[in-house]
C-alpha cells in the first residue's frame, strides 16, 4: 500500500525531471513539531487580573469572549493555545510576523500558536484525496468549503438533497482543536479569526468541546490595547509549516485553488480534469447552487464563502479585504511548500497522528471527520 511518504518521493522526483533528488526530509526541523508534541509551559507575564481591573477603571469596555478568555488563561492549570486563521497575515500591521505574534502569545500565557493553515493543508488532502476517489463522470461533483460554517449552513438547511455531494470533513479550525485534545487532553484552546459564525461553529452539537474560545481579530486587538502590547517590539519566532495552499484559504478562490492544485499535484492524468467554481456572499453562493442544479454549469468542485472577498471580508476583520487578499497571497507566495503533498511538515505531523496512507486519512473517523 502507497503510503504519503512514498507519494511525496514519487512527486518530487517527477518534478525533478524523473532524476533522484536529495530527500528534503532529510533538511525537515522536526523541532516545529513540538509546539503539539513536546510543548514548553509559558507562565503568565502580564497580571490579568490587575488588568480586568485598570480595564474597568478606565471605562474601557471588554466584550464577555475577551473576558472568558483572560480567566481562563490566568486560571490555566495545563497547556494553552492560540488557534489562528490563515487571514491573519497582515492584520496588526504589515511590519507585525507570524513569529512576533507567536512570542506575544507566549508572554500572555499560550504554550504555543497553531497557524490554522497548517490544519487547512490536511483537509486540503484530504478533500483531493476524495475528489480522486469520487468523481469519476462527467456527471460527479464535490461542493466545499469545509472552512465556512455559514456555506456548510446554507446548504444543509436549504439543498439539503445536496448534502451526498459535500465531504464529510470539519473545518480546520475543529480540526486544529481536535488534535491539540487529543494529543494534549485538557489543554485550553483559544481560536482567532476574523470570523463571528465561528463562535456558534464551536458550538455545534457534533463539534463542541474542540474549542473553548473563539475571539475575533477585533477582540483580540482588544485584549492586545488591554495589555498594553507593542507586538513590533517583539523578537520573532518564525516557523515555516504550512504551504501555499493552507494559506490562501483566507481568500475567495483559495480553497478550490489548493483542492485543484493538490488534485492535479497527486494525478496528473486524471481523465476527468477538476474544474472548479467559486462564489461568495450568500446571495452569490444560492446563485451558484441554483445554477448547479438547474444543470447550467459544468464544474466539478464548488467552492462558496459566505462573505465578500472570503475570510478575509469577514466582519470583524481590521483591515479592508482587498489589502488583507494581497496580504494573504503574498505569504502565500513566501511558502516554500506549493501542495500539502509536498509539505514534510504535514506528512509527518500525519504520520504522528496515525495516518501514513491516503485511505487511513480518508477513513479517518475522530480528528477530521463529522457526521452531518
Amino acid at each position: 500500500m502507497q503510503t504519503f511518504k512514498d507519494l511525496y518521493k514519487k512527486i518530487q522526483n517527477a518534478t525533478a525531471g524523473g532524476e533522484p533528488r536529495r530527500d528534503l526530509f532529510d533538511d525537515f526541523d522536526q523541532s516545529q513539531l513540538n509546539c503539539l508534541f513536546q510543548p514548553e509551559i509559558h507562565p503568565v507575564f502580564w497580571s490579568l487580573e490587575a488588568c480586568l481591573v485598570k480595564a474597568s477603571e478606565a471605562g474601557k469596555n471588554i466584550t464577555k469572549d475577551v473576558r472568558a478568555c483572560i480567566e481562563s488563561l490566568h486560571s490555566k492549570k495545563k497547556l494553552a493555545y492560540a488557534l489562528i486563521a490563515p487571514a491573519f497575515i497582515g492584520q496588526f500591521s504589515e511590519e507585525v510576523t507570524p513569529g512576533m505574534l507567536r512570542n506575544v502569545f507566549k508572554q500572555m500565557g499560550f504554550d504555543g500558536m497553531v497557524e490554522i493553515a497548517v490544519f487547512a493543508d490536511i483537509l486540503t488532502l484530504k478533500e483531493a484525496l476524495e475528489f480522486d476517489k469520487n468523481i469519476n463522470t462527467e456527471n460527479d461533483y464535490q461542493l466545499t468549503s469545509c472552512c465556512c460554517p455559514m456555506w456548510i449552513a446554507m446548504i444543509r438547511k436549504i439543498y439539503s438533497e445536496l448534502m451526498p455531494h459535500v465531504p464529510a470533513t470539519v473545518s480546520p479550525m475543529i480540526a486544529a482543536g481536535r488534535t491539540v485534545k487529543i494529543l494534549q487532553p485538557d489543554a485550553l484552546t483559544v481560536f482567532i479569526g476574523p470570523c463571528v459564525a465561528k463562535k456558534a461553529e464551536a458550538k455545534e452539537p457534533d463539534l463542541q468541546g474542540a474549542i473553548d474560545h473563539v475571539l475575533t481579530f477585533q477582540e483580540t486587538q482588544e485584549l492586545f490595547a488591554l495589555l498594553n502590547v507593542d507586538l513590533t517590539l517583539f523578537a520573532a519566532n518564525e516557523k515555516e509549516n504550512s504551504s501555499r495552499a493552507g494559506r490562501i484559504y483566507a481568500r475567495v478562490g483559495g480553497v478550490s485553488e489548493a483542492v485543484k492544485n493538490t488534485v492535479e499535484r497527486l494525478n496528473p492524468d486524471r481523465k476527468i480534469a477538476i474544474k472548479t467554481r467559486q462564489a461568495d456572499g450568500v446571495v452569490n453562493c444560492k446563485a451558484m447552487i441554483n445554477e448547479l442544479v438547474s444543470g447550467r454549469i459544468s464544474a466539478n468542485f464548488f467552492e462558496g464563502m459566505g462573505c465578500i472577498g472570503g475570510c478575509v471580508g469577514g466582519p470583524k476583520s481590521i483591515i479592508n479585504k482587498d489589502e488583507a487578499r494581497d496580504q494573504v497571497n503574498a505569504y502565500g507566495e513566501k511558502a516554500l511548500y506549493p501542495t500539502p503533498i509536498d509539505n514534510p511538515y504535514v506528512i509527518e505531523l500525519l504520520h504522528r497522528l496515525g495516518f501514513d496512507t491516503p485511505e487511513s486519512l480518508i477513513e479517518d473517523n475522530q480528528f477530521f471527520t463529522r457526521k452531518f
